[in-house]
C-alpha cells in the first residue's frame, strides 16, 4: 500500500502541473463538452506511457543494476528542477483561464486536439515514460503497486478536472490561483526530491 501511495502521490503531482493539456481539459470542463471522451483519452493515454516507462526501467535495471542510482539522481535533479521552474511561474505568472471566448467544437476536433495535447508535448514523456520510469527501478519488485498508483492518480485527476471545473470557474479567472498552485506544485516536486535524496 505504501508503494501504491507513493506511486499516485508521485503521479498526482506531476500532473498537477500547469500546461496545455490540463488547460484544455479544465477549458472542456467549464464548457461541458465531451467531457467523458476528453479524460477518457487523457487518463489511457497516461496509463500506457506510464506502462512502457515502468517496462523498459525495469528491464534496462535487470541487466545493468547500476542504472538505479544514475536513475535516482537524475530524478532528484528534474524534481528540483521542474520545482524551481514552478516557483518562477508563481512569480513571474499572470494567468487567467476565459473560456467566454472559445468557440465550441464537435467531437472528432475535440478529440484530435487532445490527443494532439497529450502525444505532442514533450513534457508528458518527460513526467510519465522517463521520471515515472526511472524512478520505478526502486520498486522492481513492487512495480504492479507503483504502476498501479501513477495511474489511478492520472485517471482521478483528468476526471475531477474535468467534472469539478464548473466549480472552479469564479476560482480560476484570477491569477492569484494559478500563483498559489505553482507554489503548491514546486513544494510537492521538491518534497519528493528530497526523499529520493536522502531515503532510499
Amino acid at each position: 500500500m505504501d508503494t501504491f501511495i507513493y506511486g499516485f502521490s508521485l503521479g498526482f503531482s506531476l500532473i498537477l502541473a500547469i500546461g496545455s493539456q490540463n488547460a484544455f481539459v479544465l477549458k472542456q470542463g467549464l464548457k461541458g463538452e465531451y467531457l467523458l471522451l476528453v479524460c477518457l483519452i487523457c487518463a489511457v493515454s497516461d496509463a500506457v506511457l506510464i506502462l512502457v516507462g515502468v517496462s523498459g526501467f525495469h528491464g534496462l535495471v535487470s541487466n545493468y543494476p547500476g542504472v538505479v542510482s544514475i536513475a535516482r539522481y537524475g530524478g532528484v535533479i528534474f524534481l528540483f528542477v521542474y520545482g524551481f521552474r514552478s516557483f518562477f511561474n508563481a512569480w513571474r505568472s499572470s494567468t487567467t483561464l476565459s473560456p467566454s471566448n472559445i468557440v465550441n467544437d464537435n467531437w472528432v476536433k475535440s478529440a484530435l486536439t487532445c490527443l494532439a495535447f497529450t502525444w505532442l508535448n514533450p513534457h508528458v514523456y518527460l513526467d510519465t515514460v522517463v521520471l515515472l520510469g526511472s524512478i520505478s527501478a526502486q520498486f522492481s519488485n513492487e512495480l504492479v503497486y507503483f504502476s498501479s498508483g501513477a495511474i489511478t492518480a492520472s485517471f482521478t485527476f483528468f476526471f475531477a478536472l474535468g467534472y469539478g471545473a464548473q466549480f472552479l470557474r469564479p476560482i480560476f479567472a484570477k491569477a492569484r490561483s494559478w500563483q498559489i498552485l505553482e507554489i503548491v506544485i514546486g513544494c510537492i516536486m521538491w518534497a519528493i526530491a528530497g526523499k529520493l535524496l536522502f531515503f532510499r
